[in-house]
């Protein structure tokens, strides 16, 4: 694999195992934190309210901190911003472990900007290194990170059985996955390259060269609004899983062993989702079926879950499959839908922005409702709702057009 612009003679596979570790940073940090959630409950007297909030956090730091990643690159350099995120990503996950006043919610909102930064600036430095390979680096750092949450929602019980109040350690150890991968990285650092408004994979507004069409806005599309839609439904479903599964699963009598297991389930059939929507997605004429099997799967999943909770093993397998596919093919709905990469990228930052937002409320209310109700039937119902709505977007989203 050959990459362009390798810093000062660095070799590729170099520059690109350091692309890959930082890449591994990007959710360890937060699946971690669903399987010892209960654990986290009990010892700090959190509401079903607050650890939902706890959660939507860095979701809500994605939604805000996303379209102005760029303007921070730009400034500092790109491999200077990714080390400061990097940096900052594992002070925050130690921060956050630590037994002091406040730690737990001032560290988990530096993980969340951290991340966010990270989230943005990484598919920049596919674009600039492996020009030629943008969809095999996307797709190998992708699985890395998928490959990495699953393993820290596995770890995390074990790791929590160690010691007294282990669930500290089991969401602090990953502050070391960020060192290591700082440390790999920190040999670019000799390279400072600004990146321009025209390699901004999120921004809300884009200069466009003289004479460039760049088309309609997103945010006066219809068609914006459903992308948009489409990627924040998706991920209050996704996200309300990681967050409440184990919880859930508890309350039906599953131990936490066996919970933590079907969160490392979860996320290791993620994996084969993605990989499976992104050998499909080119070979149909549009994405309606694609996005009508991969929400439908995600309908099946919260109601077994609700009917017949002692598979959960299954249902977790299902609901990963689910979620690698639908997240992929709604990133890939920015490029399908638009005809012009600036046009793409402005629908890429108002989904993002948006659809956080979205995704950072479900974790919320649906532990609100738990709360209220003292089951998680109703919750559950409610997601439920969600799903349906997000099958009927998907369709308009996944419809063989553009915003023009």
């Amino acid at each position: 694999m050959r990459g362009a612009g390798a810093p000062h003679g660095l070799r590729p596979g170099f520059v690109l195992v350091g692309l890959l570790l930082v890449g591994a940073n990007l959710r360890a940090g937060i699946t971690s934190v669903g399987p010892v959630l209960d654990d986290m409950r009990g010892d700090l007297g959190l509401s079903s309210t607050a650890a939902s909030a706890l959660i939507s956090l860095p979701l809500l730091a994605f939604a805000v901190v996303s379209p102005f990643a760029p303007a921070l690159a730009r400034r500092l350099g790109l491999e200077q911003t990714l080390a400061l995120a990097l940096g900052a990503l594992g002070a925050g996950i130690v921060l956050r472990s630590l037994p002091l006043p406040g730690s737990l919610w001032v560290g988990t909102i530096l993980l969340g900007v951290a991340i966010a930064v990270i989230n943005v600036e990484l598919p920049a430095l596919v674009k600039r290194d492996f020009p030629e390979r943008i969809g095999q680096v996307t797709g190998a750092y992708s699985a890395v990170q998928s490959s990495f949450a699953a393993l820290a929602a596995g770890l995390a019980v074990p790791i929590a059985g160690t010691v007294d109040a282990g669930w500290r350690v089991a969401i602090g150890v990953w502050a070391g996955l960020a060192l290591v991968a700082l440390g790999v990285f920190a040999p670019q650092l000799r390279r400072r390259d600004i990146v321009p408004p025209t390699e901004d994979d999120i921004a809300l507004e884009e200069p466009a060269a003289p004479g460039t069409r760049t088309g309609r806005s997103p945010w006066r599309s219809a068609l914006g609004w459903q992308v948009t839609a489409f990627m924040g439904l998706q991920s209050v479903g996704y996200y309300v899983l990681i967050t409440w599964l184990p919880t859930i699963e508890r309350a039906a009598g599953i131990s936490a062993a066996e919970a933590g297991v079907h969160q490392l389930v979860f996320n290791a059939f993620g994996i084969a989702g993605s990989l499976l929507a992104s050998v499909l997605i080119p070979r149909f004429r549009d994405q309606r079926l694609l996005a009508g099997l991969g929400t439908a799967a995600l309908g099946a999943t919260i109601a077994g879950i609700l009917i017949a909770p002692a598979l959960t093993g299954f249902w977790a397998a299902l609901g990963g499959i689910s979620g690698g596919a639908c997240i992929v093919l709604a990133l890939s709905l920015f490029g399908l839908r638009t005809d012009h990469h600036t046009q793409a990228a402005a629908l890429s930052g108002m989904a993002q922005s948006v659809g956080y937002l979205l995704a950072a409320a479900g974790p919320i209310v649906i532990g609100a409702l738990h709360d209220a109700s003292g089951s998680w039937t109703p919750s559950l119902v409610v997601l439920l709702v969600v799903d349906v709505l997000l099958v009927i977007v998907g369709q308009f989203a996944a419809r063989r057009r553009v915003i023009g």
